[in-house]
Formats: C-alpha cells, sequence, structure tokens
C-alpha cells in the first residue's frame, strides 16, 4: 500500500542532511561542551557554530539565541519568567496549549490573564490587543502561525502596538512570538517582528526531536526556567544536548536555503492543488479561508462526517492526516482554535488538517485526493438519517 504522510504541524523527518551533520557528535565527537580539553572544545566549536546559524535565522545577534528542548519549554519560559502575581498577561484563545496553560498557572498564582478571541478567519485584531493594554501588562504573547489552520497572525503590527504601549501608557509589556510552525516556512526577522522572545522546536522542520531556540532580546529580564549550571549564558541550565543543537543548526540552513529557492513557493502550489481538489466533495470548507496562512497547512471540514473516523478511514488507505494539534490526539473534545473563530461542536469535530512537508510531490497531492473523495462518502453512507 502505498502512504502519504501530510501531518507535517505534527512533526517532520530528519532531511539525510540533518541526521549526517548530528552522525558524529554522538560517537567520534562526544564530549561536554563546557569541558576545556578537547573532546570538550569540539562540542563548544560545534553549538557556536550552530548558534552563528540560529543568529542568521532569527537575524539577531549570536549573544540572543538560547537552546532548549523545544516550543513548550521555549513558551512557558517566557511566561514564567516574566509573569508575575499582580502582572497582566495578554494572550490568544487559539495559542497552543503550551502558552494557554502556561497562562492559567499564573492566573491562579495571582496574575491577571486576558484571552483575546479570533475573528472567523482565525486572525487576530491587533486593535483588540492595544484595547487589552493596560500599565501592569507585563507580557503579550501571539503565534505566529496557528498549529490547525495555519493562519498567520499579524506580529509586525502587534510588536508596534506592544512599543507603544511601553512607551505612552508606561507599561512594561514584553512581546513573545511562538512561531513553532511559522519556523521555515516563512522568512524570520525578530527586528521586524519588534519581539522580545521567540521560541522554535527543531522536529517542525525536519530537525530531530527535543531541541529548539529561544531569540531573548538584550536586556529582556527573563528568570530561568532552569537553574544549575552556567549553561547558555545562565540563561537555561544543563548540559547542551550536542548532536541535537547541530541538527537544529542544519536543519535551519536548509529552511533558509528553502525559503531563498522556492521550494517553499512550491509547496504553497501543492496545498493549493490539493485544496482544489478536496473542495470538489460537497459540503466541504476551509477553516481559515482568505486569511493569510503558511504555505503546507489547510484546515477542511466535512459536513456529515466525523473527524475522528476519517482520519482513522484514511489511515486504513494509506494517508496520515490530523483532526487537529498532535498534543491533543485522542482528546474527544473538539478543537478550542475552531471553536474560538465560531465554529459549532458538530463543524468543529467534521474538520481535518492537512498539513504538507516540504518533500511532498504532485503524485502525492494526486494520490490523497483521489482518496479522501471515497472516504468521505463512504462515511456518509453509513451514517444515520435524520
Amino acid at each position: 500500500m502505498r502512504r502519504v504522510y501530510m501531518d507535517a504541524n505534527a512533526t517532520t523527518p530528519l532531511l539525510p542532511e540533518v541526521l549526517e551533520a548530528m552522525r558524529p557528535y554522538w560517537i567520534e565527537h562526544f564530549g561536554n561542551a563546557s569541558s576545556i580539553y578537547l573532546q570538550g572544545q569540539q562540542a563548544r566549536m560545534a553549538v557556536d557554530r550552530a548558534r552563528e546559524t540560529l543568529a542568521a535565522f532569527f537575524n539577531c545577534h549570536e549573544a540572543e539565541v538560547v537552546f532548549n528542548s523545544g516550543g513548550t519549554e521555549g513558551d512557558n519560559t517566557a511566561i514564567f519568567g516574566l509573569v508575575r502575581p499582580g502582572d497582566h498577561l495578554i494572550t490568544t484563545s487559539i495559542e497552543h496549549s503550551a502558552v494557554l496553560r502556561a497562562a492559567e498557572r499564573v492566573a491562579a498564582r495571582g496574575a491577571e490573564v486576558t484571552f483575546i478571541p479570533p475573528q472567523p478567519d482565525g486572525l487576530i485584531d491587533p486593535e483588540a490587543i492595544r484595547g487589552a493594554l493596560r500599565a501592569n501588562t507585563r507580557l503579550i504573547s501571539v503565534m505566529l502561525a496557528n498549529n490547525e489552520t495555519g493562519v498567520l497572525q499579524p506580529v509586525e503590527e502587534i510588536g508596534r502596538i506592544a512599543e507603544i504601549g511601553r512607551i505612552a501608557a508606561d507599561a512594561r509589556a514584553f512581546f513573545h512570538i511562538d512561531a513553532v510552525q511559522g519556523a521555515g516556512k516563512v522568512p524570520f526577522d525578530v527586528r521586524r517582528y519588534g519581539c522580545h522572545l521567540l521560541s522554535i522546536s527543531a522536529h517542525k522542520m525536519h530537525g530531530p526531536k527535543g531541541v529548539g531556540a529561544m531569540y531573548v532580546r538584550r536586556g529582556t529580564p527573563i528568570d530561568p526556567l532552569l537553574v544549575g549550571g552556567s549553561h547558555e549564558r545562565r540563561r537555561r541550565a544543563g548540559t547542551e544536548n550536542v548532536a541535537g543543537i547541530v541538527g537544529l543548526g542544519k536543519a535551519a540552513e536548509l529552511a533558509m536555503e528553502s525559503l531563498a529557492d522556492g521550494t517553499i513557493h512550491r509547496v504553497a502550489g501543492l496545498r493549493d492543488r490539493l485544496e482544489a481538489g478536496i473542495l470538489a466533495i460537497p459540503g466541504a470548507g476551509v477553516n481559515g479561508a482568505g486569511a493569510p496562512r503558511v504555505a503546507n497547512t489547510t484546515n477542511i471540514r466535512f459536513d456529515q462526517v466525523e473527524g475522528e473516523a476519517l482520519v482513522i478511514a484514511l489511515d486504513l488507505k494509506g494517508v496520515a492526516v490530523s483532526g487537529g494539534s498532535a498534543c491533543h490526539s485522542g482528546s474527544t473534545e473538539p478543537s478550542h482554535v475552531l471553536m474560538a473563530m465560531g465554529l459549532d461542536k458538530s463543524a468543529a469535530r467534521a474538520s481535518l488538517r492537512f498539513s504538507l512537508l516540504k518533500t511532498a510531490t504532485v503524485a502525492d497531492v494526486e494520490h490523497v485526493v483521489q482518496i479522501v473523495p471515497a472516504a468521505v462518502a463512504h462515511l456518509r453512507a453509513l451514517a444515520p438519517v435524520g
């Protein structure tokens, strides 16, 4: 059976170049990057090279790059590292659970939290952020690209609002971007975004699992989530995952090449071709249609179909897709993102996310376009009448 993987927003496979870059740091160059003898120096040089690459990726200074375990740690660090009892946090109701659960925890500890809802197309209105600013606003946290719909948020405008708020309202608001789903899909420029903090994860961009990075602007008074040694300039304690960091650096290098050589534009064309083919099915519609989206993602609802049943039916035919965030796999609750956009529970449960790898082909898309209509028709035929 031919298998086609279309759940890149859950995770991506290592590219061969990434694996080859990592291989020596598991065996030959196994040293601790904090050691001063040869093996340690070899590891330190590898970490430093990866930091240079990530600085280019973010468009920041090397000293502003902090390596960590991934997106969840980065999001948690931004919130727990800045927000204290009595502070005010502004975020949105469509964030990843790493932000939402952290926001709930600081609220339980005495912080105030405002959750900004999206518009029906999934976009956050920057004016809603402006209207929520207070003198005690400590942090604004808004994702770059939604993990379920792919909708790109107006982070540049939100960054300007955050900066104006700091000046005009004497607020202390810092700006954090969860950029996990934007990494490798759109050009990054933290200076243009105007953010103080930004989080990414390697495994969403053909790098290894368990490693990520943060941009932390110089002067941002963030308390570390992990304490111990003086690693990462005392911003994240723990012996560096050298092989993982090397893999992240190589993945970032390849991502920049993909943005420059037309690969991402090609993926957008494939996504549009996939979307057009599936929308030929009666009762199908795109969630987030009309809003700017990352090139690889479409979220489609199918009337009179249970999304979980369709995921299983497609898997049996060799097609891997998702009913929403991989972090909520197996949940019986409908997507909080789609519900926040105004879909009812039935429509939210009837929605699937298709997210393409950058190695996707025309043949992959054509295969899926052939499989999905039959699976939908079969499930509708089994549905009870009335």
